[in-house]
């Protein structure tokens, strides 16, 4: 198992490298200490520090090479720099053995997931006050330059981390440098302090390369490998595409770094153990979904709504497995607020690209994100209230499945072959007869399995509580405005189980 997370790890590595020309070990340290027992020994964060740096060489030079090919390097703004973190890595690396079981530190994590979050709130770093690639350094730059290439230039050595992240700060926000220019030339530079700093490091402690010369050799191919890809893809694409992907796996990246380094504290609380395996439960099979859906979708003349409903059945199916799976009411529904808060803001970000008109067709401006985010809220109102506060945990997944599964039955069948409208001043008369009987008919097939196999019914009083169900729950579609249903559907449902299947 820990040749996976080797692999795992790596992979993690070289597309932070390639992306954004972050450090190996800013990846790879916390794994190889936290869920490797081979690397949890006295010298083992050492060790690891080590495979890490050398991962980086290759890696970094591969970047570097792909970013120069595209003429993204600024040496001349660098080289102050440059001399700097040369200088003074190797003094870090033998301090840091010196003082001995050194752990990546916490700051380059949180620095790795607040740097995410801002590429992608604002993807786009160009700005007015740009320098020109090789434009003389003014003083105050050369005060920066100095101090930063001194402080990064030892925590190279000493954390191992390789600078990558502060020196895509300094580059961009202190010399003025594009996202792809800094990434760039921070990865020119990483080359060089990861070669003096690996070397320094195997000097001082030979067994690392005698002991774990298999680990090292997997992480180096594999983090140069996806350094290379990352790299050639990140110099095709536009800034503001750039900027998205490099947000998006810089917050993956960083929250899951900040939960391994604090990984013995976070593993005391149970609830956060409980919320993160239920989430964990959900993405287990809502991404494999997605990665099928999504590409489906896009080359494929699928109809939109046909697309929209499927994505709405697996994320009601998983929802379901994962209340039935989960050890309490409080982490489902942290698990749905955790989703609702990610999908929000991403969805926030992807509608303003081309593409995203294509995936999602709304109804109007923002109607996608808004509907996800009313679903994931009552999901976790549902939790809360069947579960948390009547205590039937089965009863919260039965309603969740029939709102979810029963509203994609009435649009997948309803808007091909419903020819016969209900007409009726309740209605908005959109809606069809056989839309209805196929949510309804869906809605108690789904409820009957759990309340018969879940909830332990007998068969008479699972049949009619979930009739009852889902009776109600249609006609709630019927006589609401699809506004309105994404509420009123799932509440009569809930309060009709509970009802019923409770008496």
């Amino acid at each position: 198992m820990e040749y996976v997370w080797y692999v795992i790890a790596a992979l993690g590595a070289g597309i932070g490298t390639g992306l954004a020309g972050l450090s190996a070990a800013t990846v790879m340290v916390p794994i190889l200490i936290v869920l490797c027992p081979s690397f949890s020994g006295e010298t083992g964060a050492y060790q690891a520090t080590a495979i890490a740096l050398a991962s980086d060489i290759l890696g970094s030079a591969v970047t570097a090479y792909t970013y120069a090919k595209n003429k993204n390097i600024d040496l001349k703004r660098s080289r102050i720099m440059l001399i700097c973190i040369l200088a003074m890595c190797t003094v870090g690396s033998y301090v840091a053995f010196i003082v001995g079981n050194v752990v990546l530190g916490s700051f380059t994590l949180f620095l790795t997931f607040c740097i995410g979050i801002r590429f992608l709130v604002k993807p786009d770093t160009s700005r007015k006050e740009q320098s020109r690639k090789g434009e003389k350094l003014d003083w105050k730059a050369v005060v920066w330059s100095l101090f930063w290439g001194l402080s990064i230039g030892f925590g190279t050595g000493f954390v191992g981390t390789g600078g990558g992240m502060m020196m895509l700060i300094v580059f961009t926000v202190f010399l003025g440098m594009e996202l792809k220019t800094a990434v760039g030339t921070s990865t020119f530079i990483m080359t060089f302090t990861a070669l003096i700093a690996s070397v320094s490091h195997i000097l001082i402690h030979p067994a690392i390369v005698l002991e774990k010369w298999d680990v090292m050799l997997i992480c180096i191919i594999v983090a140069t490998a996806a350094s290379l890809i990352s790299a050639r893809f990140a110099n095709r694409v536009n800034n503001r595409t750039v900027g998205l992907v490099t947000g998006a796996v810089l917050t993956v990246l960083g929250a899951a770094m900040l939960v391994l380094n604090y990984w013995t504290y976070l593993s005391q609380v149970p609830l956060f153990v409980q919320t993160l395996s239920c989430f964990g439960v959900f993405l287990a099979y809502i991404l494999p979904a997605l990665a099928i859906l999504v590409p489906v979708r896009l080359l494929t003349n699928i109809p939109s709504f046909v697309f929209r409903k499927l994505l709405h059945i697996a994320a009601f199916t998983f929802s379901s497995l994962m209340i039935l799976t989960s050890q309490s009411w409080q982490a489902t529904a942290l698990a749905c607020l955790i989703a609702m808060l990610i999908i929000y803001p991403v969805l926030t970000v992807c509608e303003k690209e081309s593409w995203y008109a294509k995936l999602l067709v709304q109804k109007s401006p923002g109607e996608a994100k808004r509907s996800m985010f009313m679903i994931f809220l009552v999901l976790a109102a549902i939790v809360a209230v069947a579960w948390g506060a009547f205590c039937r945990q089965q009863l919260a997944a039965a309603a969740i499945l029939m709102w979810g599964t029963g509203d994609a039955a009435a649009a997948l069948i309803g808007v091909p072959f419903g020819k016969h409208k209900v007409k009726s001043r309740w209605t908005d008369g959109k809606k069809s007869w056989e839309g209805s009987a196929a949510m309804m008919a869906i809605s108690f097939l789904c409820g009957f399995g759990v309340l018969l196999w879940g909830q332990k019914l007998a068969l008479p009083h699972a049949l009619w509580a979930a009739g009852i169900a889902a009776i109600l729950g249609t006609a709630a579609e019927l006589f609401s405005s699809s506004e309105y249903d994404t509420v009123t559907v799932p509440v009569i449902i809930s309060a009709a189980l509970l009802l019923v299947a409770s008496v």
